[in-house]
């Protein structure tokens, strides 16, 4: 974990630096900063329509009474890549794209989920009687399982 937040912290903003020196370079300061200005206008627009849609989305899965699990995970995801798109930042910037185009969100939700449901088990829960309860007592259990490459 703390590896990851170094990453996060620091050497993504010294590889966006980077970057953005050498196309201020090559195109010079204007150009970068024009562009880097559209890419926050257009990923606050992107953002919005995704972000609808996604709400859109969510909604109906409430109202066909089936869990929004895929629709919340979307959403997240249009978060994030708004949040991408609107920081300064060409690294930054294709990372946002990625995860608010929907077919490159499809299959980023599948990376997810297939990271997650390796690392997680979860029992189903059963209902349980107790003396003078109503029934509506759950027991169940989860345990974190790690994936067999990082098993001692």
């Amino acid at each position: 974990m703390a590896l990851l937040l170094v990453a996060l912290f620091i050497v993504v903003p010294i590889a966006e630096l980077y970057v953005i020196i050498q196309v201020g370079q090559e195109i010079g300061a204007l150009p970068t900063i024009g562009i880097l200005v559209a890419d926050s206008i257009v990923g606050s627009l992107l953002l919005r329509s995704q972000g609808r849609l996604a709400w859109r989305r969510f909604n109906e899965a409430l109202s066909a009474g089936r869990v929004p699990a895929r629709e919340v995970l979307d959403g997240a995801m249009v978060i994030f890549g708004g949040a991408f798109l609107i920081t300064p930042g060409f690294l930054t910037d294709v990372v946002g794209i990625l995860l608010l185009l929907p077919p490159t969100r499809a299959v980023a939700r599948r990376a997810l989920v297939g990271v997650f449901s390796r690392r997680f088990v979860v029992r189903a829960a059963r209902r349980t009687r107790r003396r003078g309860g109503d029934g509506y007592d759950v027991e169940g259990t989860a345990r974190e399982v790690d994936p067999p490459h990082l098993r001692p």
